[in-house]
């Protein structure tokens, strides 16, 4: 018999129907996990080159960018992914519910890297521009599907679940930059964007076999928007995208136009666009006083994260850059891509997601959020002071110094990873679990945002330390802010617990 169709009522999720599925797998997990296999193929295949491509010089086919441009261009792309994620969540909450939003941003992903892949120069700037826009679609409402498989009280299951699932997906993360970055730095950029390009259509092939094993979940919005407001916010949209069009244009066409120009808008955006989501969300009467207090607890956790997210992504720019200069890469008489090191926090992470999920459920709520959150800074910091003693040791490593052995890269990738597991699953599962009913894909989406806003913070990192590849001072001023913030967090983590109520 065909499963019922039903309607959403307002702040209530549908389970799905058909079989129980397989214990300890949530019911449309495979399809998830596939889908985003082959996102995360694309997305970790480009980030790994991106750098690299833009640092190339013209003659070799890259965007001959200096090595704080392309710190920058990296920065920005990054931010502008996480920006995107709070109006993905949005359109998945309102208008397309979760299902439809995960599709059509999984097409302009896909739309992207075929733009990348087009051998023209300046064809990547339209190219990151969607793929931003689609990751940022996809995101969200790919957690906030997730999400519902599990009870709203099963904090424990959650974590579980999360990191599990951040474990699997890994697995491609760990190829993707093998594969393109052979292509890329080997052979040709363009054939490397294009690889990303093929895995992001076959990841939406098997999307698209899949939703049908999800039943009603996400297949409509849980608040539909009313048409009126739908109007509204499209004329704004519209209104915006017309006035930066219009400025930029005109930037470009007075020959004036530059890289930070781009920074100075992403850096308002980073900055200006949490302080309204948050405002406008607490401001919302669907909210009950309770609910109010744990979103305003959660914007100490969105500043920590900004925190985290701003010495995390510093493994594509600052790390990558010390990889390509500074590091000994040759191995049995051939020069190992520089890209390839960016398979080691995957790898890593493989390796700590099954022992971190075990413990966060063998702690149960004897563990919170913050205390985890603390642990991950704890393992950012120690890298930062594995990458400060390498670039003593190499001098500057800028051709002509000395080079470093690779374990010291490596070990700096395996505390990042420790890091990335401690604070990527249980923030978006915390996300989660704070979240007042329909409104979860927009609070993972401020989780995503905290992102934004410190992608616009390390992008600029090696561009005020001016030096083509960092220095001690520049890992060590890192190491420094990962201690404050670990420590502050350690300190008020019972009254952090205690308003968050998870």
């Amino acid at each position: 018999m065909a499963a019922e169709t039903r309607t959403p009522a307002p702040g209530r999720r549908l389970r799905p129907t058909g079989p129980t599925p397989p214990a300890g797998r949530p019911r449309g997990f495979t399809t998830l996990f596939l889908t985003d296999v082959w996102e995360r193929f694309s997305f970790y295949g480009m980030t790994a080159t991106l750098v690299l491509y833009a640092t190339e010089d013209r003659a070799e086919g890259g965007l001959g960018l200096s090595a704080g441009d392309a710190a920058l261009l990296f920065g920005a792309y990054m931010a502008a992914v996480f920006l995107a994620s709070l109006p993905g969540g949005w359109i998945g909450d309102r208008i397309l519910g979760t299902q439809r939003a995960v599709l059509h941003g999984g097409v302009l992903i896909a739309l992207g890297h075929l733009s990348m892949a087009v051998p023209v120069y300046g064809a990547v700037y339209p190219g990151l521009l969607l793929i931003a826009c689609g990751t940022g679609l996809l995101k969200p409402n790919m957690a906030g599907l997730l999400s519902a498989f599990y009870d709203r009280k099963d904090r424990a299951g959650r974590d579980a679940g999360f990191a599990v699932f951040y474990m699997s997906v890994q697995v491609s993360a760990l190829i993707a930059p093998i594969v393109v970055g052979a292509l890329g730095e080997g052979v040709n950029w363009h054939l490397g964007f294009a690889a990303a390009a093929v895995g992001m259509g076959l990841g939406l092939l098997q999307y698209v076999r899949g939703t049908r094993h999800f039943g009603d979940i996400g297949r409509l919005p849980e608040r539909p928007v009313p048409p009126a407001e739908r109007t509204r916010v499209l004329r704004v949209a519209l209104a915006a995208t017309a006035v930066v069009v219009l400025v930029y244009g005109t930037d470009a066409a007075l020959g004036t136009f530059r890289l930070p120009h781009v920074m100075v808008l992403i850096g308002l955006l980073c900055v200006a666009s949490p302080v309204i989501c948050f405002w406008r969300l607490l401001r919302n009467p669907a909210l009950n006083g309770l609910e109010r207090v744990r979103v305003r607890t959660y914007v100490w956790l969105f500043l920590v994260s900004s925190v985290f997210w701003a010495l995390f992504l510093q493994a594509g720019s600052s790390f990558a850059l010390f990889a390509k200069y500074a590091t000994d890469r040759e191995l049995f008489g051939r020069t190992v891509p520089a890209s390839w090191f960016q398979s080691a926090i995957p790898l890593f992470v493989l390796v700590f997601a099954p022992l971190f999920a075990w413990l966060w459920t063998r702690a149960g709520d004897r563990l919170p959020t913050a205390a985890k959150y603390a642990v991950g800074m704890g393992a950012v910091a120690s890298a930062y002071l594995v990458m400060a003693t390498a670039a003593t040791l190499a001098g500057g490593g800028d051709g002509g110094a000395s080079r470093v052995s690779p374990l010291w890269l490596l070990l700096a990738f395996l505390l990042l990873a420790a890091g990335e597991v401690s604070f990527g699953p249980v923030g978006m599962s915390a996300s989660t679990a704070i979240a007042p009913a329909g409104f979860v894909s927009q609070m993972v989406g401020l989780f995503w945002l905290s992102g934004a806003l410190g992608g616009g913070i390390g992008g600029n990192a090696l561009k005020v330390s001016g030096d083509r590849v960092p220095g001690p001072g520049f890992f060590l001023g890192m190491a420094a802010a990962a201690l404050l913030t670990g420590t502050a967090l350690l300190l008020w983590r019972r009254a952090l617990t205690r308003r968050l109520g998870v």
